[in-house]
């Protein structure tokens, strides 16, 4: 039924109209039916039960309608087993493990079987995604659709996003100060790379400057010791370069010339 249609309709007509509604298959958002004006005409009227219900469906679950159905219609096969998938949609978004034994607590079923049926319904319709653990008894969400969002949550919700924004400016504060840094260690080594090349520079300059300059001033040393080798040695005296005789030493005996005798000198 669409939302026109509702707006059309009153009284026990609208009443039998949310009720039917209640139990479309793959309708599990009820925000906006319960936000059209008429329909909240329904709360302080004769169907106010049907309101209730109503408001049941979009925020409550199958323990809540146990607690208060003396004052609630009662529920249909097919609404009675929605309400169910429900109360596993609120379950699996605070637990991701969900025992057999809470899920037969809180759905009121009868044994195991019947628990897994539903559960493989809940998959089948997209409600949820996950696997049955039978070996532990408990089932692993992966993921679930979303319900309506009551006005008590809204608070905790906005905490929870204000919350991310603040994680969220600090990983963007601490990923700036590295960029910077970052940033300026390049500056640095560009300045350091800029004036290596500049002294690379220079000195190439300096090397082939004295290179095709002519050369000029004393000779060195090795160049005088070089020309000096290339002259002719003078001569030398013979007499020079004997060392003087040391005085008061005489000689005891004299040599004649070969062939003749041996002189003899005797004191008296």
């Amino acid at each position: 039924m669409e939302v026109e249609q509702l707006l059309s309709l009153s009284g026990s007509a609208l009443a039998q109209a949310v009720s039917s509604l209640l139990e479309t298959p793959g309708l599990y958002v009820f925000s906006d039916i319960l936000e059209l004006p008429n329909v909240r005409e329904l709360e302080n009227g004769p169907h106010a039960p049907v309101y209730q219900l109503l408001n049941l469906f979009a925020y409550g679950t199958y323990c809540d309608y146990k607690e208060r159905a003396a004052s609630l219609p009662e529920l249909t096969p097919a609404q009675r087993n929605k309400l169910r998938h429900l109360s596993i949609i609120s379950l699996a978004s605070n637990l991701k493990c969900l025992p057999y034994s809470l899920l037969l607590q809180q759905l009121e079923l009868k044994n195991v079987r019947e628990l897994e049926d539903l559960l493989i319904e809940a998959v089948y319709c997209d409600i949820i995604q996950g696997k049955l653990d039978q070996r532990n008894q408990q089932v692993e969400v992966d993921c679930s659709v979303g319900r309506d969002l009551g006005p008590n949550e809204l608070p905790n919700i906005i905490n929870t996003l204000q919350e991310w924004c603040s994680g969220c400016e600090a990983v963007l504060c601490g990923i700036e100060e590295q960029v910077s840094r970052a940033n300026q260690y390049r500056e640095n080594q560009l300045k350091v790379k800029v004036q290596v090349e500049t002294e690379v520079s220079n000195l190439q300059k300096t090397l082939k400057a004295s290179a095709a300059s002519p050369s000029s001033g004393p000779a060195p040393a090795g160049a005088a010791s070089n020309q000096d080798a290339d002259q002719p040695a003078e001569p030398r005296d013979p007499a020079s370069s004997q060392e003087p005789r040391q005085p008061g030493k005489k000689a005891s005996k004299v040599k004649g010339l070969r062939g003749s005798g041996k002189i003899w000198s005797k004191s008296n």
